[in-house]
This record gives structure tokens, C-alpha cells and sequence, in this order.
């Protein structure tokens, strides 16, 4: 059932969109997430005390950087700044890529397929490791979030609208691959498909509840399911 329902979205798809952290990469695994968050919520604090206690309260450096325009122009550029260079750091200490992803971005490529990179992090860190890797010819764009503009994240569709122009193909032809509610909340909001990747317990459930297209488990099923299609 899995590999047929995966079968019929790629057999639309032009052009496949990976999300870099969960589906290519573990961004924070070697410099834990929290920490991030909680050097961004300390800089935040320094611009707006108030806002940075409210910043204290996540563990994601994402949100943080959502609350940052609150504290007016000059605290969101410190924050996306400073979030940059962690990202850019974080990569480099990440490790290998995810399981699988490496054989996907080769399925994907080897199809004849456009192939890019559509991420909540930096287009920097992206390409950092991408390079760190080797595997920046398998890409055929990077887009990352819009600095200074957080409201352009996932799940807002922005990211992949740019990619779909990138690209030059229709958002209805393109898939984007995400292992978050927000990458599914943004491929339904772009008109385009979504492959929920359930790296975790319990997310295909919720992947699915999303309205994921299709659901798969480990990104060598998706890797096969490429070059079969």
C-alpha cells in the first residue's frame, strides 16, 4: 500500500523538495538545540527583557527567532544573525548525513528530476553542508528562510513558491519531503504535494492528520521508490 501510494507521487512530481534538518541533516546534533535557543532568548533578553523571558520559555531556536520582531528591528537582526552563525556552526559538528538521504538526493538527481533544498534554516548552513559532504551536484537549488523575514517560514508556502520559480517548474508538480507538520501545512498551502518523512514514534500519525500525501519511514524506501519511478 505504502509503496504504491508512493509510486503515485512521484509519478506527478517534476521536482522533488527535500527539508534539510530531519530529512538531510540533524542540524543540532552535536550542538543541542535548547543551547541555541537559550543563547538567542539571552541575546533577545539584552534588547527586551520581557520578550527574552518569554524566549527562555522554548527549547527551539526557531520559535525565538518568531518572537524576535516583537522586540523591534534592531533585536530581530541580532537574533537571525546570531541564529546563522549557529547553524552554520551546528553543521559542521552534525555528523554525517541522515540515513538514506544521501542515496534520495542520488535517486532524485539520476531520475531527471529537479532537486533542491527547501529549508526553515539558513540557505548558509544549507550550503555549508552540502559542500562539508560533497553532494552540492546533486542539488539543483538552495532556499533557505528570508533572513529578517520569519513570518516567511513554513508553514508558509514563500519558501517553496521561490523554489518552484528557482526551478521553473509549477508548485503542482513539485513534492516536497519534510518530516514536520509545518512542511505538509506548507506543500497544501503552495497547491503542491507533500511525503511525510516519520523519523520518530507517533509522527506518522500526525504527518497524516496534517494531510501528508503519503508517508514513509526511512529515506531509503523513498530512495527506491525514485529510482523505480
Amino acid at each position: 500500500m505504502e509503496s504504491s501510494a508512493i509510486a503515485h507521487v512521484l509519478g506527478a512530481t517534476r521536482a522533488v523538495l527535500f527539508d534539510f534538518d530531519g530529512p538531510i541533516c540533524d542540524v543540532f546534533a552535536g550542538q543541542p538545540a535548547p543551547d541555541v535557543a537559550r543563547h538567542l532568548a539571552a541575546t533577545l533578553a539584552n534588547c527586551d527583557r520581557s520578550l527574552g523571558d518569554r524566549a527562555y520559555g522554548t527549547d527551539d531556536p526557531m520559535e525565538v527567532l518568531r518572537l524576535a520582531p516583537q522586540g523591534g528591528e534592531a533585536a530581530l537582526r541580532r537574533v537571525e544573525d546570531e541564529l546563522i552563525e549557529a547553524e552554520v556552526s551546528a553543521v559542521r559538528s552534525a555528523g554525517l548525513p541522515v540515513s538514506g538521504a544521501v542515496a534520495a538526493l542520488e535517486a532524485a538527481h539520476a531520475s531527471g528530476r529537479k532537486v533542491a533544498i527547501v529549508s526553515n534554516n539558513s540557505a548558509a548552513s544549507v550550503r555549508t553542508f552540502l559542500l562539508l559532504h560533497e553532494l552540492q551536484h546533486l542539488v539543483d537549488a538552495i532556499v533557505g528562510r528570508t533572513p529578517y523575514q520569519p513570518e516567511a517560514m513554513k508553514p508558509a508556502p514563500n519558501s517553496l513558491m521561490r523554489a518552484s520559480n528557482e526551478l521553473a517548474v509549477p508548485l503542482q508538480d513539485c513534492t516536497l519531503v519534510g518530516d514536520s507538520v509545518t512542511d505538509v501545512e506548507a506543500a497544501k498551502a503552495s497547491g503542491g504535494r507533500s511525503i511525510g518523512f516519520a523519523n520518530k514514534p507517533g509522527k506518522s500519525i500526525s504527518l497524516r492528520d496534517a494531510g501528508a500525501d503519503t508517508i514513509v519511514t526511512s529515506m531509503t524506501t523513498l530512495a527506491e521508490a525514485l529510482h523505480c519511478s
